[in-house]
């Protein structure tokens, strides 16, 4: 039986964080929520039948914050993926959440419903770097979010950190870490920022003032020592876990695996084609207009892409995996043009296949950008 992963968007927030280019909507009111989970809910329902050949072992529902939904309406939309399709027993169910966002009651209706991941956004741990980001929450709030979601039952907690913004140094950024490693999180992400053009922060220009590139330099490797010490393995550029609590569903897009997305602003890669969703939710609501791109990608282009998502985790890209899956030797393809990358350190190269090293995961960006090659 064919896995397969499904991906729902809720748009709705508290309010929009100041750096946030994904696809929210701040303070929806109560009847646009009901009416877009009953969309997601059609829709769900409509593309189970093109899925009955798959069994669902991982679901994410990201955002937004989805916890922001009336308890009612996000268990509606899980209980209609059990009902419309084929799910593992052990399939791993992710939502995502804000703190302040939930309590114990709220989480415990979701641990029933068949939710048994938690990703919850930190992303720090200091009241002037969360004002700086637009954040409405505080690390009080966050803990007492962990705190009511392991109460309820959730043995599997994500959390987000960020690097690289407003206020922030190396020394803040670690007792960031230092604070959330004490509660004991299964899996942790750290990101740097990434300003976009479309938002407050890509608006500011030369007014938003940042760490240099030293200082996110040592954020980066110093966060990674400390994470990894801690017992969070670093299996992939962003994200550390202890043993066994890896994300499945993540991991379905770092393999070029299939999945489905559901809502405004989703994508999907199923069935030799890659398929996303507009932006408007109102339209959505109505069922209007829900697709606008599609493209079936070369082998070519699936190849590249399968080299650079691969190359983003630690164990990089494996010869034998590859030649099974595209018929060719990814050392005779991509072996010489690696070569330079592994005499400054930044690659490691043998028979087996490749990998960045720790040092190449930083800069891998502008690797990837040199040696990848898609169809123009």
């Amino acid at each position: 039986m064919k896995k397969l992963g499904l991906y729902i968007h809720i748009p709705f927030c508290r309010s929009k964080c100041l750096y946030c280019d994904f696809c929210s909507m701040p303070n929806p009111q109560a009847d646009k929520m009901e009416a877009y989970g009953a969309a997601l809910c059609r829709d769900l329902q409509a593309c189970a039948q093109k899925a009955a050949e798959y069994t669902v072992d991982t679901v994410y529902v990201g955002g937004g914050t989805p916890t922001v939904l009336p308890i009612g309406t996000l268990t509606e939309i899980l209980r209609t993926v059990y009902r419309c399709y084929r799910v593992s027993p052990n399939a791993e169910i992710t939502a995502e959440c804000n703190p302040g966002t939930g309590d114990a009651n709220y989480f415990s209706a979701m641990r029933r419903a068949g939710f048994n991941r938690l990703s919850i956004g930190l992303q720090s741990a200091h009241r002037e770097e969360l004002r700086a980001l637009g954040r409405i929450h505080s690390f009080t709030d966050f803990e007492m979010t962990v705190a009511a979601a392991q109460r309820a039952g959730f043995e599997n907690i994500s959390a987000d950190v960020m690097s690289g913004i407003p206020h922030q140094t190396s020394q803040s950024y670690l007792q960031t870490l230092e604070r959330l490693i004490a509660l004991s999180p299964q899996h942790i992400s750290a990101y740097g920022l990434t300003v976009e053009e479309d938002t407050p922060f890509g608006r500011m220009g030369e007014r938003l003032v940042l760490p240099d590139e030293e200082a996110a330099r040592q954020m980066y490797f110093a966060g990674a020592e400390l994470l990894e010490s801690a017992g969070y393995r670093q299996y992939e550029i962003s994200n550390f876990a202890r043993e066994g609590y890896e994300s499945a569903h993540n991991l379905k897009y770092w393999n070029c695996e299939e999945y489905l997305g559901f809502g405004v602003a989703a994508y999907s890669d199923f069935d030799g084609s890659r398929f996303g969703n507009g932006r408007a939710v109102d339209a959505y609501i109505k069922g209007e207009n829900v697709e606008i791109e599609r493209e079936y990608p070369s082998d070519n282009d699936r190849m590249n892409e399968y080299v650079m998502l691969r190359m983003r985790l630690r164990e990089g890209v494996c010869e034998d995996r590859f030649l099974h899956r595209f018929g060719t030797s990814f050392l005779k393809t991509f072996g010489s043009v690696l070569s330079p990358y592994v005499a400054h350190g930044l690659v490691r190269l043998d028979a087996h296949g490749a990998a960045f090293t720790r040092e190449g995961m930083y800069v891998s960006n502008a690797v990837l950008s040199e040696i990848l090659n898609f169809d123009a």
